[in-house]
């Protein structure tokens, strides 16, 4: 089963947003680097993009799931469209997709502890 986990928004200046945020809602932000920050608190974690690197246009929603090939294979055989094959990253392994729609969204697996 899948778990809205995220919504990241790109960032062109991830520490003004940051700044912005904190003060509008009072969020604390985990740095991940210079480029990526995450408020993580709530029960839908909201992170901030910067990097430039596999970053949407728009808000991304980020399911979390155990098994990332079978969530390909599930949205493959749904009609949806891979947009970014299955890439690695500090905290796991994730993909990026459309819906049949056009809509777009990530999945990603955590790393193992």
């Amino acid at each position: 089963m899948g778990i809205l986990d995220y919504v990241e928004l790109p960032a062109q200046s991830v520490g003004a947003q940051r700044n912005f945020y904190s003060s509008v809602f009072g969020w604390d932000f985990t740095s991940y680097g210079e480029s990526y920050a995450a408020f993580e608190d709530g029960l839908c974690q909201f992170a901030l993009n910067g990097t430039g690197q596999h970053q949407g246009k728009g808000p991304l929603p980020v399911v979390r799931v155990n098994d990332i090939a079978a969530a390909v294979a599930a949205v493959r055989n749904a009609g949806g469209t891979i947009t970014l094959d299955v890439f690695d990253f500090p905290g796991g392994k994730r993909f990026h997709f459309t819906d049949p729609e056009g809509q777009a969204m990530a999945v990603y697996q955590p790393a193992s502890d």
